[in-house]
């Protein structure tokens, strides 16, 4: 399984909910960046985050690539959404090749985990990171994180 894990971009300060905050003009720029990254890489699912933010990086993503099947979107993928069942819901779906769109601390931790087996050792990842995992399974401890490229 290829697992590639990306923050959303660059959002404003302030909106009347979190899940509302857009994308700034750089955030955009950053996504973008982190998008061209992923040309040629054989996805079979882009699934994002409900917020504003990750829908909007998920959707810049999806259109730089061309991607054909529309965006999933889960309510599992928030930034205090459990890592765990992030990973098990990974696993119910059985896909090889998948490109999850979040948020910090939840991108943080899972990245850990699936490299570490525990939540001990969370991977930074500013605004667009793009981590890239390998493994036979989307276990904990049991992937290898390939890259972790940032667009600033």
């Amino acid at each position: 399984m290829k697992l590639w894990v990306l923050r959303h971009g660059e959002a404003e300060q302030r909106a009347n909910t979190d899940p509302q905050r857009r994308l700034t003009d750089h955030g955009r720029e950053q996504v973008l960046r982190s998008a061209a990254r992923l040309l040629g890489q054989p996805l079979q699912a882009i699934i994002a985050s409900p917020y504003v933010r990750a829908q909007q990086t998920a959707a810049l993503v999806h259109d730089t690539l061309g991607f054909a099947q529309p965006v999933i979107t889960v309510p599992w993928l928030t930034p205090e959404s459990d890592v765990r069942q992030v990973i098990s819901e990974l696993e119910r779906l059985g896909l090889e090749h998948v490109l999850l769109v979040s948020h910090q601390p939840l991108v943080g931790a899972l990245v850990g985990m699936l490299e570490h087996g525990h939540l001990q050792q969370p991977v930074p990842m500013t605004t667009a990171s793009l981590a890239a995992l390998e493994g036979e399974w989307p276990l904990a401890g049991l992937m290898t994180m390939c890259a972790l490229t940032r667009p600033d």
